[in-house]
């Protein structure tokens, strides 16, 4: 074994020269270590692209934002005419819904006027007139379609068109109308006035 292995103290656990590492490797080695533990500044951002990418997408939500807005508001213009319109109409169907029944009885009236300006007539002239007055009234009813309620006797009672004055004994059956007093009137399918009649008891007690 030679001498300077045999000097060396085995409790001397120092690194020789050679191995030690110089500053400059402990410099190195400090700035590797630093580059791996902290984070670049570049790490966190957003890149420019995605940055990009976003201000587009809220530029389209904003124009979309701003055109659905206008919609609603035209939509909302729309429906308040149509809601103005609307009551106009129904003010004007107030005002004027007796326009065309009106215009219909000025025939009746002039015949009227006429036949009461007639001095001298006979019996049977004055019929012939107040026939022919009548026959205007009545093409003045139809074209407004206004009808008739003038039930037969013997006809089921009907209390949404008829209205029963008192029950007599008849020959019908009970229940069943005996005789009408005065005729109804029906607008369309809307009862103007309902017939006046005599409701019948059935056939009268003899016994």
């Amino acid at each position: 074994m030679p001498a300077s292995e045999q000097d060396q103290d085995p409790k001397d656990t120092s690194i020789p020269e050679a191995a030690q590492p110089g500053p400059d490797a402990a410099q190195a080695g400090g700035k590797d270590a630093g580059a791996t533990d902290a984070p670049t500044a570049d790490e966190g951002a957003v890149p420019a692209q995605d940055g990009e990418d976003l201000a587009a997408l809220l530029a389209d939500a904003q124009a979309k934002l701003a055109e659905y807005h206008d919609q609603l508001l035209r939509a909302h213009a729309e429906v308040e005419n149509v809601r103005r319109r609307a009551q106009d109409d129904v003010a004007k169907a107030r005002k004027f819904g007796t326009e065309s029944f009106a215009e219909s009885l000025i025939p009746v009236r002039d015949s009227l006027e006429a036949a009461l300006a007639q001095t001298g007539q006979t019996a049977q002239a004055w019929q012939e007139g107040v026939e022919a007055t009548l026959r205007q009234l009545n093409a003045a009813f139809e074209r407004n379609q206004m009808r008739e309620i003038a039930p037969a006797p013997g006809d089921v009672f009907d209390p949404h068109r008829h209205q029963a004055i008192s029950n007599v004994p008849s020959e019908h059956p009970q229940g069943a109308i005996a005789q009408t007093l005065q005729k109804g009137y029906l607008l369309a399918d809307r009862v103007l006035r309902p017939a006046l009649v005599m409701v019948s008891a059935g056939p009268a007690d003899t016994a």
